[in-house]
């Protein structure tokens, strides 16, 4: 017991270093020696800074070589102070008489990549969501290489990711921090958060944070949401394509107080044209409409350190596929066109609040509460698919350091309950999950070329038994302006197969679970370790900026449910038995090419295979190769707003193993590989002010197609039928133009 104490307090020793602190105050009232609250301290050529709190004092990490520091306060003049002890002091600033007019030559990239956080993150702003037409969530990554977008079937057209090889449920995706498309939500999850409400996206890979739950396996991706005090007063898009579907987004915030902002988000889409561009007799995109509403509360008390959040919103989604001819009021049911509905409501309220400590501004503590309320009634020909899936959410989070702000330490619980009643066909398969968790996450930055991030979390589930989740992130700077880093974590979860697999029952085949004794199923929880290192190198080439980064990541399966599509007649769910493994190597330039020119480039390789019944294969529909690149160009900004925006996004799809249909008759067979095929995108944005600005764009502008998405689509009611199989678009070229309209 001594010498396990003694192993835990070995970080403090070694690590604990000095602090310098100090109060920051106004010479023109300096009789009561009135703090500045907020002004900006740091170490002059470093990254190393504070900010002073509701008294002006602060405290920020000192090393003896750091001599300079630099105080700032928007309206007072900036001053660098020589610091020669450790000795607290007592500065004033002198408040500017004349602000001069400055011209800003430089703005934030719209994807920023960190250079100093541990972990292989990089964040998306709204500026990069705003480079393609960006209608949701799942339309959100078009332009970034890291994140692939591929279909799911050839009937709802329903656009799913990719990261690291691995399919959207390996990863946590997370609104705010808070668990959102999981569980009932994740065939079409991503398509309920429309682009306008987001305000960024933090998009880290690798094993995540032990905070946000033990699920992430391949990453996790954050939307952060527009906030109250922050977005436009007024807000205004529409948006149009011709392929028939219109959308429309309008945001009103008003001031309710001092410390209270409110906010209501309004989207509503709507497809109602019927399109059979290859003449198989079945839509090429669903007939669908939705309404999406939220409430959105924010407070906000800086002197006294609260912030706090509260979200109500509401949803309604309704998508109608299959043959042309089909009519639900008469066909439903029958076998006279072959004809699909699903139809989803959800409801979901959520609440957060955090308190920063005035004394110390390195402390806070912060609680989250989140309640969602899932509900889709679907039938896909003869099928029936319905779920109800009632989930809560909370946590309790304390933040604080050890020693000094170079040692900082995360732990809290947390607790999640989740009651899924699921119907397929006549089959049950209702239960209840519940998880109560405790987790503890150490970091460490010795401000110059290392910090590393290791957590642990302990749950107690229901259904998956007592497990320890680890998780650990390592970053080294060798030179200037390189990082290298490297993390290891294990991923536990439970395989939600009909949800995650909705495009099944798009077909005739039957399916098959090999039920083992499991408590989810009959099957057992997917364990899986992920491992990964990186390398960001910054260069200026030509007296122009750039990066280049490379990737490389490993998940090997202790045990996954194995989705079987080998036997065309049939979808079988079974537990591992052999290996099952995920390589994913990239390799990423991003360069200036010229002023407001930037190019984008990005190659990305995959080694995907699992042991099936029938031998070790290759992942099907999953593409070995991928080559992208996006160039963007803008005008430089003039003073009224106006400007042109020019984007141009590129990919080549490598070819893609294809599940075998060798048994199938002759006409009903495809080929073992697809063939390779490229993808080109482009959209122009007039601002004419900085009220308003049009854009107009198109997708896939060299017309690909795939050919036969639907096998046995002249009989779909034989054994054959089978709408799974896609690999390519299926409309083909898309033009679509819109209107953005703000009041700030």
């Amino acid at each position: 017991m001594i010498i396990n104490s003694f192993l835990l307090f070995i970080p403090i020793l070694v690590f604990s270093q000095a602090t310098f602190t100090g109060k920051i105050m106004d010479k023109n009232n300096s009789i009561d020696n009135a703090g500045i609250s907020g002004a900006t301290v740091h170490w002059l050529h470093t990254n190393v800074s504070a900010v002073t709190n509701e008294k002006g004092w602060f405290t920020i990490a000192y090393k003896e070589e750091f001599k300079k520091l630099v105080v700032n306060y928007l309206g007072y003049k900036t001053d660098t102070i020589t610091i020669n002890s450790l000795e607290p002091i007592h500065h004033f600033l002198t408040a500017e008489s004349e602000l001069e007019e400055v011209t800003i030559n430089t703005r934030r990239k719209a994807t920023q990549k960190s250079f100093f956080s541990t972990a292989n993150m990089f964040t998306v702003n709204a500026e990069e969501l705003l480079k393609a037409a960006c209608c949701n969530l799942a339309e959100s990554f078009e332009t970034n290489p890291s994140i692939d977008v591929s279909f799911s079937d050839a009937l709802t057209g329903t656009k799913q990711i990719q990261m690291l090889g691995l399919t959207s449920p390996y990863l946590l995706i997370t609104q705010e921090n808070i668990p959102s498309i999981r569980g009932a939500s994740q065939a079409f999850g991503l398509t309920f958060t429309p682009g306008t409400w987001v305000e960024s996206i933090q998009i880290s890979k690798g094993a995540g944070s032990v905070v946000n739950g033990f699920e992430s396996i391949s990453g996790q991706i954050n939307a952060e949401l527009v906030k109250p005090f922050s977005d436009n007063k007024f807000f205004l898009n529409a948006f149009g394509s011709a392929n028939g579907r219109f959308e429309l987004n309008t945001h009103f915030n008003e001031k309710v107080s001092e410390k209270w902002q409110t906010g209501l988000y309004v989207h509503g889409n709507y497809t109602g044209q019927k399109f059979d561009m290859n003449d198989d007799n079945f839509l090429d995109m669903p007939i669908s409409n939705q309404i999406n509403v939220m409430n959105r509360w924010q407070f906000t008390d800086a002197e006294k350190g609260w912030v706090s959040f509260i979200n109500v919103r509401f949803l309604k989604d309704e998508k109608q596929t299959g043959e042309l001819n089909f009519n639900p009021k008469i066909d439903k049911g029958t076998t006279n066109y072959w004809g699909s509905e699903i139809d989803t409501k959800r409801f979901e309220t959520s609440a957060k609040l955090g308190y920063v400590f005035p004394e110390m501004p390195f402390q806070s503590i912060g609680f989250q509460i989140a309640y969602s309320n899932h509900e889709q009634d679907s039938y896909f020909g003869l099928n029936i698919y319905d779920i109800q899936h009632e989930s809560v959410y909370s946590n309790i989070i304390f933040n604080s350091i050890i020693g000094d702000t170079r040692n900082k330490f995360r732990t809290g619980i947390s607790f999640t309950y989740d009651q899924f009643n699921e119907l397929v066909n006549t089959t049950d398969f209702s239960r209840m999950e519940n998880d109560f968790g405790a987790f503890f996450e150490y970091a460490f930055d010795n401000l110059d070329n290392f910090s590393l991030t290791a957590g642990v979390r302990i749950d107690r589930h229901n259904l998956l038994g007592t497990f320890i989740t680890p998780r650990l992130h390592l970053r080294y700077v060798p030179w200037e302006k390189g990082a290298f880093r490297a993390s290891v974590g294990r991923g536990k979860r439970s395989a939600n197969i009909f949800a995650e697999n909705q495009q099944l029952f798009a077909s005739s085949r039957q399916i098959n679970i090999d039920d083992i004794g499991g408590n989810i199923y009959g099957l057992n929880p997917e364990i899986a370790w992920n491992y990964g290192v990186s390398y960001l190198q910054r260069f200026n080439l030509f007296d122009k900026k750039g990066d280049i980064t490379f990737d490389f990541y490993q998940t090997n399966f202790q045990n996954q449910v194995v989705v079987d599509w080998e036997n065309p007649q049939e979808i079988s769910f079974y537990d591992l038995n052999g290996k099952s493994s995920a390589n994913s190597f990239q390799v990423e330039v991003n360069y200036t090419l010229a002023e407001q020119l930037n190019l984008r480039t990005a190659y990305k390789y995959f080694d995907i295979s699992t042991d099936f019944k029938n031998g070790n294969l290759q992942k099907p529909i999953q593409p070995q190769n991928r080559f992208f690149a996006n160039i963007s160009y803008e005008t430089y900004l003039e003073d009224d707003g106006k400007q042109w925006r020019f984007d141009v996004t590129f990919n080549n799809i490598g070819k893609q193993r294809l599940p075998n249909t060798s048994s199938n008759p002759a006409q009903y067979q495809l080929p073992v590989y697809s063939d390779a095929y490229q993808l080109l995108n482009s959209q122009i944005t007039k601002v004419f002010s900085n009220k308003f600005e049009v854009y107009i764009g198109a997708e896939n502008l060299t017309n690909v197609q795939q050919k036969n998405p639907i096998l046995a689509s002249d009989a779909p009611f034989s054994p054959y039928f089978d709408s799974t199989i896609v690999y390519s678009p299926i409309f083909g070229r898309t033009i679509y133009a819109g209107l953005r309209f703000k009041i700030k």
